[in-house]
């Protein structure tokens, strides 16, 4: 089980530090909880928020020397982090902890000098200030999340979902990311290149009539299934077929099941050998299935399985860790 530790720095973002919680906590490998997640303060005991909500935070920084990977939460306060925690972040880099940051956090990780040099995100309201305080970071403000080795931070507010969604995939792979999106209630894996401008790939679904279809779809993803295909299986007509799908899940019944077939590619890239051809089922051909992964996460399909397969470094696999 790996260990998170969120720091909570006063005033703090309540919704910065309910996401850790909502997604670590719903990993399970094996049927056994992949993380441990523990929040902690300078000061334990009342901790300020941004909002009118009390919180009690039981643990003090020591918690950082427990974790494997360090959270700071967003704080309304982002240009005067406390020193105990710059000091904190520092020791924890020097033990080669992964760190990360939601929202205005990006702050505390550059005042630590973590980021010098490196890549990096934050709010967009607040890129230009940290580019004016931290020239030396190469700030990305339109993107949703940045790593740059083994730091990583998120811009605004939902994208800390995304960030932790990619932590999850990093440790455990694409298919228990996603079940954790779907339990959850929120967009699978989105990549980090993404603009913060850009809605979300899949909408949350607002409707039931078609979801018997959507079911159906997901099961025959390698077939070459059409909008024909898809109307005869909900017994209505193409343009009602279309009507009602963009109405429940925001986007075309075609653009739905293409992303749901590049995210099933991308699972099958991370957690089988399979070859190109039998992964682009459903899409085509292999160099179909280049393209469209290319344009979704700027990986060709053999750079993506080097860099995120689960076999090519002995990490519990996301098929076995979803069995």
């Amino acid at each position: 089980m790996l260990r998170i530790a969120v720091v909570a720095s006063p005033p703090v973002s309540m919704f910065n530090l309910a996401i850790p919680e909502l997604l670590f906590d719903k990993v399970r490998v094996d049927g056994r909880p992949g993380y441990e997640v523990v929040i902690c303060a300078p000061d334990p005991g009342p901790v300020p928020t941004t909002g009118t909500l009390e919180l009690h935070v039981p643990r003090g920084l020591e918690a950082l020397g427990e974790a494997d990977t360090v959270l700071v939460a967003g704080t309304g306060q982002p240009f005067a982090p406390d020193p105990r925690v710059i000091e904190a972040l520092r020791e924890a880099a020097g033990r080669g902890k992964r760190i990360a940051s939601i929202c205005s956090g990006a702050f505390t990780l550059a005042e630590a000098g973590l980021l010098k040099g490196r890549k990096a995100t934050t709010y967009w309201a607040h890129a230009e200030e940290m580019r004016r305080r931290h020239p030396d970071i190469d700030v990305r403000g339109d993107v949703l999340y940045a790593q740059d080795g083994p730091f990583l931070t998120s811009s605004g507010y939902a994208a800390g979902i995304d960030l932790c969604l990619h932590i999850i995939r990093t440790d455990y792979g694409a298919a228990v990311a996603n079940e954790v999106a779907r339990l959850a209630l929120v967009a699978p894996v989105r990549p980090g290149g993404q603009t913060q401008f850009t809605q979300t790939p899949l909408p949350p679904e607002r409707g039931t009539a078609c979801a018997d279809t959507r079911g159906w779809a997901m099961r025959n993803l390698d077939k070459p299934l059409t909008l024909t295909d898809l109307a005869r299986h909900a017994g209505v007509s193409v343009r009602t077929l279309t009507r009602r799908f963009h109405a429940e899940s925001g986007v075309s019944p075609l653009q739905w099941l293409l992303h749901q077939r590049i995210e099933r590619a991308k699972e099958l890239l991370e957690t089988t050998r399979l070859p190109m051809d039998q992964v682009a089922a459903g899409l085509g051909t292999a160099d179909s299935l280049r393209a469209h992964l290319v344009r979704r996460t700027g990986l060709t399909p053999s750079a993506y399985r080097a860099q995120f397969s689960r076999h090519a470094t002995g990490r519990p696999t996301a098929a076995s860790s979803a069995a």
